[in-house]
């Protein structure tokens, strides 16, 4: 490299350059660029497997087919407006149930499963009373200590967290205080710390009463320390564990699994990220609006500014402003 350097006109290449000219030569499309970014910082087969659909223009295909209906559909309204009476421009009811029809199919999109929550990890929440073994059942998961145990309880008071890889699923595994009343301050603050923890939560492991568990919609029920004398008997509906012989873990590990497959992507499914979905939002407002417009000239109002939408969904038009964040995460070169 630095024999390189001393040579005339040649220069290390700033961070996602290459990829940046292939992008301006219109090489790839930014969805294609977005996607060879998540590539690079891809950690768990499923990030690496949803950003490659993304790098290989699995989106930009799917968009060029969107506007290519687009085009049709404005240029049925254009030619419309040029050859009825100037007296009568009243929207077509055929046009308007193609936008309609075309504003249902980008509404199911934005309805699939998000790639923010495979790119951070689904969030895995451990909660319950004091000495109820959250602390020691995040340690047995991730395998190394990384939450102090001991017998005094509010020993933990402020959440843990750690990242960890489960059947290739990226997980947040999140270790909360005991939930219990206390007149600690210190300890109340992590005890709200972790009510709200458990209502964000994207899956809730629960050590605990069943009773006293709070509602949840993807709550798992855990009767810890079952190799401790008078814990044999399991309540109905929860899975018996213990940190210390490991008994239980490998099927409260799968049942994780599966209640995080239901909230990712699943195989072979295109995920949009925050920008993409709020473009095609767009596009989809402009398309409902279409759809009810009270004649054609507005209708090919709305239809040009969901073409625009569009293509700053690709990086046709309008991208400037984050051209340079997007590049910014790559590595020297690429």
């Amino acid at each position: 490299m630095a024999a390189l350097s001393n040579l005339d006109g040649l220069r290390l290449a700033a961070p996602g350059e290459f990829t940046r000219r292939a992008f301006e030569n219109g090489r790839i499309d930014l969805t294609e660029a977005e996607g060879l970014a998540d590539l690079i910082e891809a950690e768990t087969g499923s990030q690496r497997r949803a950003a490659l659909l993304m790098a290989e223009g699995g989106l930009a295909q799917q968009i060029g087919e969107w506007r290519r209906r687009l085009l049709e559909l404005s240029a049925q309204a254009e030619a419309a407006i040029d050859y009825v009476d100037e007296d009568s421009i009243d929207s077509d009811p055929r046009l308007a149930a193609n936008c309609k029809a075309l504003a249902a199919e980008l509404g199911d999109w934005l309805r699939r499963p998000r790639a923010e929550l495979l790119k951070e990890g689904v969030r895995v929440v451990i909660a319950g009373p004091p000495n109820a073994g959250k602390s020691s059942l995040l340690n047995a998961i991730f395998g190394q200590e990384r939450a102090i145990v001991t017998d005094i309880p509010g020993t933990t008071r402020d959440h843990i967290e750690v990242p960890l890889s489960i059947s290739g699923l990226p997980i947040r595994l999140t270790d909360t205080a005991g939930l219990r009343e206390s007149g600690d301050m210190v300890e109340q603050i992590g005890i709200n710390r972790a009510r709200s923890l458990v209502e964000t939560a994207d899956v809730l492991i629960w050590l605990g009463e069943a009773a006293d568990a709070p509602h949840h919609p993807r709550k798992i029920c855990v009767h810890a320390r079952c190799d401790l004398p008078g814990r044999r008997n399991v309540p109905e509906g929860c899975i018996s564990v213990s940190s210390v012989t490991g008994e239980g873990l490998p099927l409260l590990l799968e049942t994780v699994s599966r209640e995080a497959h239901v909230l990712l992507p699943g195989e072979g499914e295109l995920a949009l990220n925050k920008r993409q979905a709020t473009l095609i939002g767009e596009v989809l407002k402009g398309l409902e609006a279409a759809a009810t417009a009270p004649d054609l000239v507005i209708l090919a109002e709305f239809l040009r500014s969901s073409r625009s939408a569009l293509d700053r969904l690709t990086g046709r038009a309008g991208v400037e402003d984050v051209l340079d964040a997007l590049f910014g995460r790559f590595c020297l070169g690429k």
